[in-house]
């Protein structure tokens, strides 16, 4: 307590008994795939489109992370996490060669890409006369997307510290530059214009293998990485079919990368692995797929079949792409508009096209069962999401909408309790943890996220001496039993219509 030494008033702030808890995102989706440039296996935060491309490029060839990640701004996401991998794969950088002022067609310099593959594609360079007026000194601008990026003015030819090699080999991020020939300095002064990088390809590397995409924790790399990432409640590796389709990698080891994403989903607790199904299977074969030879059972993993067709920008035609990316939007527009709480099924999947197969109500029947999430075509009610689960075999976490509310439920009281660490474990300090987790709860109830018409018969809270006795204070823990009870979707929906006589009373 401060002391008060001579008469007068005295106000104090006080901090409040207990800090309320502020509900944690739900909607953060990561994407771990393919991409023409950018910072590699380094989790990138993308709040929109033009982020994703000014930092990675376009659409690629070979690749679906930018059909992926599209698709996810496009159906209502908001907040992106991008994991570029396959950066050192076998690519080839583009190149341009600088003609000389004295005759354009020997080459003076050649500009090479730093970053190799069909990023460097994206990259010019301008030369344009320097601001101070002399004859070996001009001004070189490298341009990427279109936008200068990197400027180089008064640099020259001849040697010293404002040499044109030995400033972009010290500045630049984007390109190098070498002498070619053996000209005079004045000379060797390129022509004015602008001339654009080529050579880095237009498709995926084709070196990448099942350890790329997992990564390990400790360097950061792959999806592994993403575990320093706190805020990511989605995991989708699209591109995982992509270089199954060009052979580069075989089913066992499609499987293999799909099993370490549900390990890395259940490790962290908080987040849930959007799986996509190998490409051109029928009702049949997604079933034998799902159930016989890939068997997956996880509450933090969900499946969605089959494919959508969308429009390519790269070959001006439609083809057909993996779901995760638009299935991560969907779930986030669902969670914006009605609460994590509701099943994200019965939306419309934006941008869908068509769908790789149109499957029957029969065969839907033979799927939902195992935890296949279907996507369906209804006429004059557009491409919808038509599943809600989980892959799990356990009734308890069977609807998808329950294990992302306790996933919520759980990291919200995480992250809203840190103040209770170190506090006296006495009965006021149990006083103030429940009424700030009940309060929490009332409004989660308030949201229609729990079952019971009142909160008692939504959720209860106890910390109290029964599950704190002496011996559990003597370990320095504390105890807090919570129980929610979660609202689960109305999957089948059954009317029950019969013929009656007037008058009579069929409800008895």
């Amino acid at each position: 307590m401060p002391q008060y030494l001579s008469p007068g008033v005295y106000v104090e702030e006080v901090e409040s008994g207990s800090k309320p808890i502020e509900g944690v995102g739900t909607a953060v989706a990561a994407f771990v795939g393919l991409a023409a440039r950018g910072p590699a296996n380094q989790p990138t935060l993308v709040t929109n489109w033009s982020q994703f491309t000014s930092t990675f490029g376009e659409f690629m060839e070979g690749s679906y992370l930018a059909h992926a990640v599209y698709g996810y701004f496009l159906n209502g996401g908001g907040v992106a996490y991008v994991v570029r991998v396959g950066a050192d794969g076998a690519m080839p950088a583009a190149q341009a060669q600088l003609g000389s002022a004295k005759d354009k067609a020997t080459a003076s310099y050649r500009a090479t890409a730093l970053e190799a593959g069909p990023g460097g594609n994206d990259l010019t360079i301008d030369i344009q006369p320097s601001s101070e007026t002399s004859e070996s000194s001009f001004k070189l601008v490298v341009n990427q997307g279109g936008k200068p990026i990197e400027v180089f003015d008064n640099v020259t030819s001849a040697k010293g510290k404002n040499n044109v090699v030995t400033q972009v080999k010290a500045q630049s991020k984007l390109i190098r530059l070498e002498e070619v020939g053996t000209a005079s300095a004045v000379e060797r002064v390129p022509a004015m214009g602008s001339m654009t990088l080529s050579g880095g390809g237009t498709s995926a590397p084709v070196r990448v293998t099942p350890d790329d995409y997992v990564g390990n924790s400790a360097d950061r790399t792959g999806f592994a990485g993403l575990e320093a990432v706190d805020e990511v409640t989605m995991l989708s590796v699209p591109d995982l079919m992509a270089v199954y389709q060009q052979g580069v990698i075989d089913l066992e080891g499609l499987q293999a990368v799909q099993l370490a994403m549900i390990a890395h989903a259940e490790l962290m607790g908080d987040r849930v692995a959007i799986l996509d199904a190998p490409p051109s299977l029928n009702a049949q074969q997604i079933k034998e797929w799902r159930v016989d030879k890939a068997g997956y059972d996880s509450k933090y993993a969900t499946l969605y079949w089959p494919w959508i067709k969308v429009f390519d920008p790269l070959s001006g035609q439609a083809i057909h792409v993996p779901p995760s990316g638009h299935v991560a939007g969907v779930w986030a527009r669902s969670d914006d508009t009605r609460g994590v709480h509701k099943a994200p099924g019965n939306e419309v999947v934006r941008g869908a096209i068509s769908l790789e197969l149109n499957l029957t109500k029969g065969e839907h029947d033979q799927l939902n069962p195992v935890g296949i999430n279907c996507i369906r075509a209804f006429p004059g009610r557009g491409i919808r999401i038509w599943g809600a689960r989980t892959i799990s075999s356990d009734p308890s976490w069977r609807y998808l909408n329950v294990r992302r509310l306790f996933n919520f439920v759980e990291e919200s009281i995480f992250e809203g309790t840190q103040w209770v660490v170190f506090e006296p474990n006495d009965q006021r300090l149990w006083g103030r943890v429940k009424r700030t987790i009940n309060s929490f709860l009332l409004r989660v109830w308030r949201d229609g996220a729990l079952f019971g018409a009142t909160p008692d018969q939504a959720f209860f809270v106890k910390c109290d001496e029964e599950n704190n006795p002496p011996e559990v204070r003597d370990a320095g823990q504390l105890i807090v039993d919570i129980g929610i009870a979660p609202v689960k979707p109305a999957e089948f929906v059954v009317f029950r219509i019969a013929q009656f006589s007037g008058g009579a009373d069929l409800s008895e």
